[in-house]
């Protein structure tokens, strides 16, 4: 069976499937909702072409083209696929935040918020581990 067949049997994609795919880092921050700190992860200066996809499926969830230097230490999007992304209320840590996932497979992505440059204002404050970069936009 593909890892694309894999993606769309949710059955398969328990706790024991994600540790054997994913580094133990990977896994804390993709699949029990971690977060990265912030400066150390390998897309934070990234200014190049391409796309960003889900560590996990390989769904496509940002063009390199709608990132920006936010200044948080977390890569930042100012936009992303449509429908690619889901946002959950996150109340976690004593704060009313917008988590953001992967539509697909429910990787935590990081979080959303409306302090983004222009047109859409959004911020999508991201974990370096939770994305790979494709040069060609086919991250799979």
């Amino acid at each position: 069976m593909s890892d694309s067949d894999l993606k769309n049997d949710e059955s398969l994609m328990g706790n024991a499937y994600w540790k054997d795919k994913l580094t133990s880092e990977e896994y804390r921050i993709c699949r029990e909702k971690g977060t990265e700190r912030p400066f150390s992860g390998e897309y934070n200066d990234f200014k190049g072409e391409g796309a960003f996809a889900c560590r996990c499926c390989g769904a496509i969830l940002f063009d390199a083209g709608a990132k920006f230097d936010s200044g948080s230490g977390w890569p930042s999007f100012s936009s992303c696929h449509v429908g690619a992304v889901a946002e959950h209320t996150d109340g976690s840590h004593g704060m009313a935040r917008v988590e953001i996932t992967c539509s697909q497979c429910d990787c935590h992505l990081g979080h959303v918020f409306p302090d983004g440059p222009a047109p859409t204002g959004l911020r999508y404050c991201v974990n370096s581990l939770s994305i790979k970069h494709s040069l060609l936009g086919d991250a799979q």
